[in-house]
């Protein structure tokens, strides 16, 4: 039996892992400084929440077959000293996933954005097709108790996310995947904290593409141009497949979709979801998939958690919460929701919330992300910045990126909540944007504006 120990076991991805591979029999344990719900309960029913809250270097013994590093442990931590000492093998999250996926055929789903929703319809196509296979994705899926999972399978399905691995290993994480079958979606300027300029982001999509096997399957979207030059010239070595926008079309706020004679109803809309699923479907076919069984199994994937998710609807207003945070996806999700109410007026809050986001030199790659809202707001908390140790945001910096004169900028929750009802939502959408939780609001509340009209 494995025996495998986790530094930093309370990340979201990480203690997914350290239970899946206790389901698969390993013997498992693990450490943190801090750990979260549903992090802990999670540990708590799996048997495997450590006995105390810190690092405790005794925990780490030489009959440990492997250590696994979270990004949330520092390079000084007491634990990885013990480790080191002992002479143990020391795994950043994606080295030891491609350890446990050496003999399996491996897909990796990667792109400035898109990655979460088309691995996450691959997996759905793939469980509604009754195929057995390992995953590992960025977001709750329904229909899948855990966001990671580790078996026997002869196939696995993973996010390649371009972040660095640990606190040892700088690397991104999906350097050290080498995956078969491979999906990019796009490449947009992300993470500024680790990637200062767009050539070193880039670079690294250029060493993703260099190190997948040769003869792998490389599914890409065409209609991006820099990705398609980084293609042509990095992928001599691979089978290159483009994917764009498929033909569909939308009526009475359904979209439908068609592949040559097969065509189905979708329950998630927009050209970004048309593009993924597009692309869901070249990996399926990769996979042996016939394009009927996609249809009929795609036809019923409501999208994963955060992902345009539908907080409330009746006949003339819908509600959408959405995670994007990156100028890409407010562009995308934003354009998704006015292309599918072209009759309806929007109401856009944006929340900043990440590096990138907060940063005042990269406001300038927000231009125009909110002009196809009738009515926009960006969010800040103050408190974010603390806790990233960042200076104060000017409103008129904000407004002056996004080249929005009317924008509406809001620094408290209380703030916040008083726009929203101010707001008049009779024939009206509204479409909250964020990778955070706008200082805790009560999303469920936000139903009450279902027909609210403003007094005339």
């Amino acid at each position: 039996m494995a025996k495998v120990h986790f530094i930093a076991i309370g990340g979201s991805v990480m203690h997914q892992l350290a239970i899946a591979l206790r389901n698969k029999g390993y013997q498992v344990s693990g450490s943190d400084d801090e750990i979260y719900e549903p992090a802990r309960t999670n540990l708590a029913n799996a048997g495997i929440l450590p006995p105390a809250i810190g690092w405790d270097p005794s925990r780490v013994t030489a009959d440990m077959d492997a250590v696994i590093l979270g990004m949330h442990a520092r390079a000084d931590n007491p634990e990885l000293a013990r480790a080191q000492e002992l002479g143990l093998k020391i795994y950043s999250f994606p080295e030891y996933i491609y350890q446990e996926s050496r003999g399996k055929t491996r897909v990796a789903i990667g792109g400035s954005h898109g990655k979460t929703t088309i691995t996450s319809m691959v997996m759905h196509v793939l469980q509604q097709c009754r195929q057995q296979f390992d995953y590992l994705v960025g977001a709750k899926l329904e229909g899948f108790p855990q966001s990671v999972n580790v078996t026997d399978a002869p196939l696995i399905v993973c996010e390649a996310d371009e972040y660095p691995a640990s606190a040892l290993e700088k690397r991104p994480k999906f350097h050290f995947l080498h995956p078969h079958i491979a999906v990019l979606s796009g490449i947009a300027w992300d993470h500024i904290n680790v990637f200062p300029t767009f050539d070193i982001y880039l670079e690294q999509f250029a060493i993703f593409i260099r190190t997948m096997e040769p003869g792998g399957k490389l599914i890409y979207n065409q209609g991006d141009e820099t990705l398609r030059t980084l293609v042509e010239r990095e992928g001599g070595h691979l089978e290159r497949i483009p994917y764009g926008v498929p033909e569909h079309t939308i009526i009475n706020g359904i979209t439908r979709v068609r592949f040559g004679n097969v065509s189905t109803d979708l329950l998630v809309f927009g050209e970004h979801n048309l593009l993924n699923i597009h692309a869901a479907l070249l990996v399926c076919r990769a996979l042996g998939i016939g394009d009927i069984d996609f249809l009929a199994a795609i036809a019923s994937f409501k999208g994963a958690a955060k992902r345009l998710e539908l907080v409330a609807k009746n006949a003339d207003t819908a509600i959408y919460r959405d995670f994007a945070h990156a100028p890409s996806k407010v562009k995308a999700t934003i354009s998704a929701v006015r292309q599918q109410y072209p009759g309806r007026k929007l109401v856009a809050v944006l929340e900043l919330h990440t590096y990138s986001s907060l940063n005042a030199g990269f406001m300038t790659e927000y231009a125009g992300a909110l002009a196809p809202a009738d009515t926009a707001a960006v969010f800040y908390s103050a408190h974010a910045l603390e806790i990233k140790r960042m200076p104060d945001l000017s409103p008129d910096v904000i407004k002056k990126g996004f080249e929005r004169e009317d924008l509406t900028v809001l620094t408290s929750r209380a703030a916040l909540e008083a726009f929203l009802d101010q707001q008049d939502f009779d024939n009206a959408n509204l479409l909250m944007m964020s990778s955070g939780d706008y200082e805790g609001l009560d999303f469920a509340g936000l139903k009450k504006y279902l027909s609210v009209k403003k007094p005339s």
